[in-house]
């Protein structure tokens, strides 16, 4: 078959994908504008004492030398650290921006949050779960700015094991936003100050770790939207070391909270069931697929680590990974604690406490660890409407993975327009009763394609036609 291109210009595709993607935000009914009481509510709690009279009795930790590590464009820094060698070992002071401190409990402000839950992210702009005023403003870690923190003091041996953990309320100032590129470059180069350049050492001792326990963080590829003089392609960037040395740092500090509260017994963790046999032969042959089959007898933890970030290969390997990881919940309990603990892929129990700007559940894990650690009440505010986070996160993480999913289908099929009647390689992923699903080498774009084909073996696919307005695409096998 000849090929027969798109007969739309690129600035067509364009104004056709965003329409798109308006569309499907009205579709799916994504919060727009904050109301009016609720926007004026954060004003005020910008410009004021913390709401809950939490300054009088906050710790001056000002002179910790705290750094911020995010994509270059982030205003809502929900994190800072420093690390330091202690003897033998090390000490990660580990500061989280203290919402609590802003939202009066069960005003505007804070009913409005709970009903978005956590900060929607799409191509055309993110969705915040918070006011700019708060979340790009006061309540954020920004550089050379006095800000309110919980600041977790963790003590870990030589061998990156947890030892003493302490959790305070305090002031705080970050000497400096890095970038990962940036951060990245300056450690490989050996000029990033000490409680920065730590995260080489430290990093890598957590993964020994979560290697021994059987876990395995799964470092999804970034995806990337690039123009292109025909329309668009899709580009995915593999992540930086230091990117899995820092979420390492996160990781640490979900497991710290998550014993505390247990040892409390109140709290909420993040849980998910080991994969099942199904999802385990699924990925299995989506390795043997894409040319990187994964070993008998080799965990799956560590054959993921195994994987070369540089390999063409290893971006659709991790993106196929996540069928390991379904079922992803959170569990309150007040008493006795969930039969299920565990969150599965990390290998131990796991809480949700270091994005209190992006996401509603953390400002009570928070709150409640304080608590806990200092060994005070719970407030009532997190005790009495605890129950209620499960349904709100479950809600609202629903909403988010159909607006992903949507946006990701509005992409593909942009990107693919330029490519109709075009024949591209492609890998059999999964056979299905209607035919199978593929992933297309380039451009990183996995479809449906409606006949039948053996699961791990590479077809070629010819691209029949697109919709960007419903985000679907129509292949064919091509021989």
């Amino acid at each position: 078959m000849p090929a027969r291109h798109s007969h739309l210009r690129p600035g067509a595709v364009r104004g056709a994908l965003a329409d798109s993607l308006a569309a499907l935000r009205d579709e799916l009914d994504i919060p727009d504008d904050y109301p009016p009481e609720a926007l004026a509510e954060a004003e005020r709690a910008a410009s004021s004492s913390a709401v809950d009279g939490s300054d009088a009795d906050r710790a001056d930790m000002t002179d910790i030398r705290f750094h911020t590590i995010d994509p270059p464009t982030s205003r809502d820094l929900d994190q800072a650290m420093h690390l330091e060698r202690s003897g033998d070992g090390f000490v990660v002071h580990y500061a989280i921006a203290d919402v609590a401190a802003f939202v009066t409990p069960g005003g505007a402000l804070d009913q409005e949050v709970r009903r978005r839950g956590q900060t929607l992210y799409a191509p055309d702009g993110a969705v915040p779960l918070h006011p700019e005023p708060l979340s790009h403003g006061v309540a954020s870690l920004l550089p050379d700015e006095r800000r309110r923190a919980y600041v977790w003091r963790i003590q870990l041996d030589a061998s990156g094991a947890v030892g003493d953990v302490d959790l305070t309320r305090a002031w705080v100032r970050s000497r400096r936003k890095w970038s990962y590129d940036e951060a990245q470059r300056e450690i490989d180069a050996g000029t990033a100050p000490d409680e920065v350049a730590l995260l080489r050492v430290i990093g890598p001792l957590r993964i020994e770790r979560e290697s021994a326990r059987g876990g395995a963080s799964l470092n999804i590829p970034e995806e990337e939207v690039v123009e292109t003089e025909h329309g668009y392609d899709l580009i995915r960037r593999a992540p930086l070391p230091v990117e899995d040395w820092n979420a390492q740092i996160s990781l640490l500090t979900g497991m710290a909270a998550a014993d505390l509260m247990l040892a409390a017994g109140v709290g909420i963790l993040r849980t998910l069931p080991p994969a099942d046999e199904e999802s385990l032969a699924e990925f299995r042959a989506t390795t043997r697929a894409l040319g990187r089959p994964w070993p008998d007898g080799v965990d799956y933890g560590e054959y993921l680590r195994t994987l070369d970030p540089d390999d063409s290969a290893t971006a659709a390997v991790m993106v196929a990974a996540t069928v390991l990881f379904r079922g992803a919940g959170y569990e309150a309990f007040d008493g006795e604690p969930p039969e299920e603990t565990e969150q599965a892929a990390i290998g131990a129990p796991y809480a949700h406490t270091t994005a209190p700007l992006r996401r509603l559940v953390d400002r009570w894990s928070l709150a409640i660890c304080e608590a806990e650690a200092n060994g005070r009440e719970v407030p009532q505010w997190a005790a009495d409407s605890l129950g209620e986070l499960p349904g709100t996160m479950q809600r609202t993480g629903t909403l988010a993975s159909r607006l992903d999913s949507g946006a990701v289908d509005r992409i593909e099929a942009a990107v693919l327009t330029s490519r109709i009647g075009d024949a591209l390689d492609a890998a059999v992923v999964a056979e299905t009763k209607a035919g199978c699903r593929v992933q297309i080498i380039d451009p990183f774009v996995t479809a449906h394609v409606p006949q039948q084909a053996t699961a791990g073996t590479e077809v070629r696919v010819r691209v029949v036609s697109t919709d960007i307005a419903a985000g679907g695409v129509e292949l064919e096998l091509a021989g």
